[in-house]
């Protein structure tokens, strides 16, 4: 599914109805702004060759962008294929910048993957029909020739020599070890001469396909080939990188010496690249950090902080000392000094994974997002202009995944991770544990009686065990008496602001996603189940969700009485407090609701969905639902900060509201439930 954003033009009439059904007053605006934080995962790099300042960059979401100033700026320019789509290979004609190849492959499924090509500098794009639904792990253009080009499957090596109109089959059909392709390299001066590395050693052939030999000299059996390149002065260098190292030839890969000086450590070398200028300088960019050799792999150096995992280099054709990385979580880096120093290179380029958002409770300007799968450069992130510049605030959580984010009523913000519970004072600035759990043991023993001869009567002995939360966060519930928390290892409780806790499983369950309360009311869900308790938690009892309900993720209370849950099943409402429930279809999609929470200070029920960027609005406790604004994204979901609706997405970071699209509601900022 196209997830270009776009705009929601409405006919006069449709209007108008939809203003006398709803509040809301969707009007033709402008697309949502993408507010960051910028940086996340980057996979692919390329340069125009005419204008070296246009650069295009590859995710492994199937997200591209692009760069106007060299890469200080990126916009969107295109989604490719589906969210699990990997653009690990572009190619931009260098005599016609508007031809652009794209290989992708699928993370979900080896059956899928495309080669994408767009003829008019990336407004649109096609599919080449005799590439279809391979996964292309490799692509390279031949460079005295852009019609020519190379691919790497899984099933096999292929060349077009027509721009992609056509392609043959070099590699053997059903090879037992030309397979699995994952890089490829075309001599400069000889397009029948190609190398391609494998899951198992590298192959060659030089007369375009016809015979194949196995390079493999010098090399450690059983190595993955993950980059190979050619000297573009000589032919016969080659370098090619692996498993278990970086292998130099200097015989056009018949013979293979192992380069020394790189550790062990760092033996997953995902790139090698030459600078176009200087035949003696290349680049390694492995998964702990960037190498460097300035005479052609005699001796290496880091040039790089040792954590940052290096995807692709790109080196500026006009000014070597220009690098460029695409990297893990870090986004894209520059350096102006021949790697020398490093800076982030991100503005306009967020790809992170959004898990929630929080408005400051004293000042709106000041948001607060939380982040997965970033480690050191995740956690939590806060700005102080509504979102247009952001700083990390993640010291003291060691790199931990944040799942969920809350404030409590002195500001101090509290933090559910993938290893317990964080704390962080208002104006502070290392987040601290508060894990302590409680159990307290009571029994009760017999004893003489002081008054009574002969007699005895019990007498209750307490003990406490303290242990340490240690489980995965889920949710959190903060309100002014009580803290909840949903964790991997049940429902916890804390009465004293997070100083102590406890609680534990439920009616033997123990894996919790999802917590909301409302006066004495408390529901807590697990993925496939739903319980609630009346009495502040003393007793619990499960509620009748359908049993094909088994991807619960989140759980909403609209009163005392009319609870919601989403799943990937669709959205669920209760309006006998959690003993029946039944799909809330009327105006929902029926499958794949990401969020619904309850929107207390303009008593309506939000709900979104992870397929589409359409937010869900209702009024009647979910018992029919009407659009609101479509954000172009797909939200995980969705909260109210400053009359403007800020969407949480998988991949795309906070995406705003534009200021002339009304919402449903009063302008006004505030929390959901």
């Amino acid at each position: 599914m196209t997830l270009k954003m776009k705009r929601k033009v409405f006919q006069t009439g449709l209007l108008a109805l939809a203003i006398g059904l709803l509040s809301t007053v969707l009007m033709a605006s402008g697309p949502w702004q993408v507010m960051g934080p910028d940086g996340g995962d980057a996979r692919s790099l390329a340069y125009d060759a005419q204008n070296p300042n246009h650069i295009l960059l590859g995710t492994s979401t199937g997200q591209m962008f692009s760069s106007e100033d060299a890469g200080k700026t990126w916009t969107r320019l295109a989604r490719l294929g589906g969210e699990d789509y990997v653009l690990d290979h572009i190619s931009m004609d260098s005599k016609d910048s508007k031809r652009i190849y794209v290989s992708a492959w699928s993370v979900s499924s080896q059956q899928l993957g495309e080669i994408f090509r767009s003829k008019d500098g990336g407004r649109s794009w096609d599919t080449l029909p005799a590439m279809h639904g391979k996964s292309i792990r490799a692509l390279h253009m031949f460079k005295g020739d852009s019609h020519i080009l190379v691919a790497g499957a899984l099933d096999g090596v292929y060349r077009s020599k027509d721009g992609g109109d056509s392609w043959e089959h070099l590699s053997p059909a059903n090879s037992s070890e030309i397979k699995n392709i994952e890089s490829i390299a075309i001599d400069p001066k000889d397009p029948n001469t190609i190398y391609a590395g494998t899951w198992h050693l590298a192959w060659k052939t030089t007369d375009a396909g016809a015979n194949w030999q196995h390079i493999n000299k010098g090399m450690i059996d059983d190595s993955d080939v993950f980059s190979v390149i050619v000297d573009h002065d000589n032919p016969s260098v080659v370098f090619a990188s692996a498993c278990s190292g970086i292998y130099k030839s200097v015989t056009g890969g018949d013979l293979f010496s192992k380069i020394q000086g790189i550790p062990f450590s760092a033996r997953r070398t995902r790139v090698l690249k030459q600078d176009p200028t200087n035949e003696n300088i290349v680049y390694a960019g492995t998964t702990e950090g960037l190498w460097k050799t300035t005479d052609l792999g005699k001796a290496w150096k880091r040039v790089s902080n040792p954590e940052v995992v290096v995807n692709d280099v790109m080196v500026d054709p006009r000014d070597s000392n220009r690098v460029l990385l695409a990297t893990d979580r870090s986004g894209v880096m520059a350096s102006t000094d021949g790697a020398s120093s490093w800076s982030p290179s991100n503005k306009g380029y967020s790809h992170r994974y959004v898990s929630a958002i929080l408005a400051d409770a004293k000042d709106e300007n000041t948001m607060y997002v939380a982040v997965v799968n970033d480690r050191e450069f995740g956690g939590v992130f806060y700005s102080n202009d509504a979102g247009q510049h952001w700083l990390q605030k993640a010291a003291g959580l060691g790199g931990k995944d944040v799942f969920a984010l809350k404030q409590a009523a002195n500001g101090t913000l509290v933090a559910g991770t993938n290893h317990g519970i964080y704390s962080l004072e208002r104006n502070g600035s290392t987040w601290k544990p508060m894990n302590l759990v409680v159990v307290e043991h009571t029994t009760m023993t017999k004893v003489a009686s002081k008054t009574k001869k002969g007699k005895s009567k019990e007498v209750a002995h307490t003990t406490y065990q303290k242990s340490q939360l240690e489980a995965r966060v889920n949710d959190l519930e903060i309100e002014p008496s009580r803290w909840l928390a949903a964790t991997s290892a049940g429902i916890f409780v804390s009465t004293d602001q997070g100083k102590m806790w406890k609680g534990g499983e439920v009616l033997g369950q123990k894996d919790f996603v999802s917590v909301r309360a409302l006066n004495s009311t408390i529901l807590a869900a697990t993925r496939s189940s739903v319980f609630v308790s009346d009495d502040a938690g003393k007793e619990w009892k499960k509620g009748g969700l359908p049993t094909y309900v088994v991807s619960i993720r989140s759980a909403a209370i609209a009163s005392d009485s009319q609870f919601m849950v989403a799943s990937r099943e669709g959205a669920y409402r209760s309006e006998d407090g959690g003993l029946t429930w039944q799909q809330a279809n009327n105006g929902l999609p029926a499958r794949d609701i990401s969020s619904v929470s309850f929107d207390a200070a303009h008593k309506q029920l939000l709900a979104t969905s992870d397929v589409t960027g359409v937010i869900f609005e209702s009024r009647d406790g979910g018992r029919t639902w009407q659009r609101g604004p479509d954000a172009g994204y797909p939200l995980r979901r969705v909260s109210v900060i400053g009359g403007r609706f800020v969407g949480a997405t998988p991949f795309d970071g906070v995406v705003l509201q534009p200021e002339n699209e009304s919402i449903s509601a009063a302008v006004g900022s505030h929390g959901s439930r």
